[in-house]
């Protein structure tokens, strides 16, 4: 066994206890209560990472801090790395679900239980513990490398982008790491090649100026209820497809092969049903599930509010309507012209008698990667040499917007290797990680810089 795999396995108990820390402190991003605790979770990590031989230090933002380490000691010939992931953390709501408290992490069935344990507290710290490693057994590590935490991607990275163009040139490397995702199953690692946009709205429908008895004034006033239905209606054709003029425009297709890649993945539909707990599956017809969720882009309702939803009975004609809607996209879709589409269909479809406005609320763009060059060669051997099994290739039908921005800002291509598996509970209650990945994805962290280097 070599130095490095020595003082991890020697060092993992350790390691583990630390992460427990970690996964301690309440860092959750939405709840200005908890503004104390993001700034306590930044210190904390900037004295682990300085601990581990990193320079480090904290930078202020209009919101959360950003924790930056860095080690450069491989001088300016050698190749440079970015490390991101975030310390932020979601709401533990609903609190009478979990089976454990939420920041009491604790093991069960092989499993990390606690808020943040995946998402993304346990698969940043894996690479701070793989950085350590190199530096105490080596005294380096076989190039530069830059860890950049941020405490605000559960609200929308909102200060990041403005942080990575203000610190450009000193944030300039040769590739950039996230592990903030998951492997398509357990055992099986993972190198994640895409990650669908969002363009998010809200939409208002006003009719009356008060709400009107629906006896008096039924059949007589437009329903902005019934107007909103008929719009949302009009969102998608009898295929499953979106019927919004101009939709997929601008949609790059996927290479065949890729797509003959995800049908060979061993994916059971119906497994998939009963995980979901549905009576049947759908969508846009043509499409394979996984080419659903990863390849293709989506409008859906999220959410409905009109009239009366009280207890018993109220017999009112509401003067409002309201529908949350989201469009999942992909390449080379964006935010801004999907919500111009989106305003000029409802111009079109929206009854007299309503008046309708639209508020874009949230946006990122879409990311497919290049899975060419060292960095990706690397990752692949790095994982196999952790797993035991060569990585496949799989998409995400999320979004995590600082990926698009680190590609335009710093022209550096993205690798994103997930250690998070499915049913993780990522963003509901017991939430958790595996204990085995988190140890296997120390490991592959630390040959990912080996084999950054081995080949050139």
């Amino acid at each position: 066994m070599s130095s490095l795999s020595n003082y991890l396995a020697s060092n993992q108990a350790r390691f583990r206890d630390e992460l427990f820390a970690f996964l301690r402190i309440p860092s959750v991003s939405a709840r200005s209560e908890h503004a104390g605790d993001l700034r306590a979770c930044a210190a904390w990590l900037r004295e682990n990472m300085q601990a581990a031989g990193l320079h480090t230090t904290i930078h202020e933002t209009p919101g959360h801090p950003i924790v930056l380490g860095e080690w450069r000691g491989a001088g300016a010939g050698a190749p440079t790395v970015l490390v991101y992931g975030h310390y932020d953390v979601q709401p533990v709501e609903p609190l009478e679900l979990w089976e454990s408290p939420p920041f009491e992490p604790e093991i069960r069935d092989g499993r990390i239980y606690a808020r943040g344990s995946v998402d993304d507290k346990g698969q940043l710290f894996l690479h701070i513990k793989a950085i350590e490693a190199h530096l105490a057994t080596a005294g380096s590590l076989p190039c530069n490398v830059i860890v950049l935490a941020e405490g605000e991607e559960e609200v929308g990275s909102d200060n990041l982008a403005a942080f990575v163009e203000a610190q450009a040139s000193h944030l300039a490397c040769d590739g950039v790491v996230i592990s903030d995702s998951a492997m398509f199953a357990p055992g099986q690692p993972s190198i994640l090649s895409s990650l669908r946009g969002l363009a998010y709205f809200q939409i208002d429908l006003e009719g009356p100026s008060v709400d009107l008895h629906s006896g008096s004034y039924g059949g007589a006033v437009v329903n902005p209820a019934m107007a909103l239905a008929r719009i949302l209606a009009t969102f998608h054709d009898a295929t499953g497809r979106v019927a919004i003029p101009g939709f997929y425009d601008a949609v790059r297709e996927w290479e065949p092969e890729v797509r003959a890649q995800i049908r060979g993945l061993p994916f059971d539909d119906e497994h998939f049903r009963h995980e979901v707990g549905a009576t049947a599956l759908g969508g846009e017809a043509g499409w394979t599930t996984l080419e659903r969720i990863w390849c293709r882009p989506t409008c859906e309702v999220n959410g409905l509010l009109s009239g009366y939803t009280g207890e018993g009975a109220k017999t009112v004609l509401p003067s409002k309507a309201m529908a949350k809607v989201s469009c999942r996209l992909v390449p080379d879709q964006t935010p801004s012209a999907i919500a111009e589409l989106l305003r000029r269909h409802l111009a079109q479809v929206a009854p007299a008698g309503v008046r309708v406005q639209v508020t874009e609320l949230h946006g990122g763009n879409p990311w497919r990667a290049t899975l060419a060059g060292p960095l990706f060669d690397a990752g692949r051997r790095a994982l196999e040499r952790a797993f035991g099994k060569a990585p496949v290739i799989v998409g995400e039908g999320g979004s995590i917007p600082v990926v698009h921005d680190f590609t335009r800002v710093l022209g550096a291509p993205v690798m994103l290797m997930g250690f998070g598996l499915p049913g993780e509970n990522a963003h509901a209650p017991n939430e958790w990680m595996s204990d085995e990945n988190f140890v296997k994805g120390t490991q592959a962290a630390a040959y990912l810089w080996e084999e950054l280097v081995r080949r050139g």
